[in-house]
């Protein structure tokens, strides 16, 4: 695997990421509209794996017969926000790797 491919990986990773914050922000925010007694059908992300190993986002299907929970989806932000944070690190770590090569056959 070169750089430019975890570059790759680590940027589709990333863009995944912030589309399932996208979805359970949506729906925290329509968990609060609705209120206590409200009902609001809740969304999922879904995604595909590229024939390059990268996961992209497809879109947000509803699910039927549930409910939004403010919990459950502010535990699914911090997921998706950590996942994001590791991908921004391996993007990071890429790209330094890059330069370094750069550098080297500059020499």
């Amino acid at each position: 695997m070169s750089a430019g491919d975890l570059l790759s990986l680590a940027s589709a990773g990333m863009q995944a990421q912030r589309a399932a914050l996208d979805v359970a922000a949506r729906n925290v925010a329509a968990a609060e509209v609705a209120g206590p007694r409200g009902s609001y059908p809740r969304q999922v992300p879904e995604f595909r794996l590229d024939t390059d190993g990268a996961v992209r986002f497809i879109g947000a299907r509803t699910l039927r017969g549930s409910s939004v929970d403010a919990l459950a989806e502010m535990v699914s932000v911090l997921n998706a926000s950590r996942a994001y944070e590791a991908d921004a690190t391996v993007f990071d770590t890429g790209k330094r790797l890059l330069e370094r090569t750069i550098d080297v056959e500059r020499l």
